[in-house]
């Protein structure tokens, strides 16, 4: 099993709202810092945001900030991206990535330092 799961993606209008979420396997424990990045066709790949989960404290992309939220459930290890007001160019694969980080690292849009990823989760939005 892979040791990043994402699931969530998936077909959505304009205007609407997608809820992503990142299992992590058990051996991630460590893993304090979690973030989702996104590729467009043709595009580099984006960070979208982090959390810390230590904090916990969130950071986001100024492309998304205020219709995107990142959370985390403790009790499964599980990482979320709440996705509202959806536009087209939100259209994307997203991707969680893991690592073990400090919070200052883990909040930077710049950190690429993941040693772990999953495969990516399809997010397609239609005017």
């Amino acid at each position: 099993q892979a040791p990043l799961v994402e699931s969530g993606g998936g077909l959505a209008q304009a205007g609407g709202s997608l809820r992503l979420s990142c299992a992590a396997d058990g051996n991630l424990a460590h893993t304090n810092c979690r973030a989702w990045f996104r590729q467009a066709p043709g595009k580099e790949r984006e960070w979208v945001g982090s959390i810390y989960r230590w904090g916990p404290s969130t950071a986001y992309a100024d492309s998304v900030k205020g219709r995107f939220t990142i959370s985390h459930d403790p009790a499964d290890n599980t990482v979320y991206l709440q996705m509202n007001s959806l536009q087209p160019e939100d259209t994307a694969t997203y991707q969680c990535a893991a690592h073990e980080s400090s919070q200052r690292l883990c909040a930077w849009a710049g950190n690429r330092r993941f040693d772990f990823w999953g495969q990516g989760t399809q997010v397609t939005v239609t005017s």
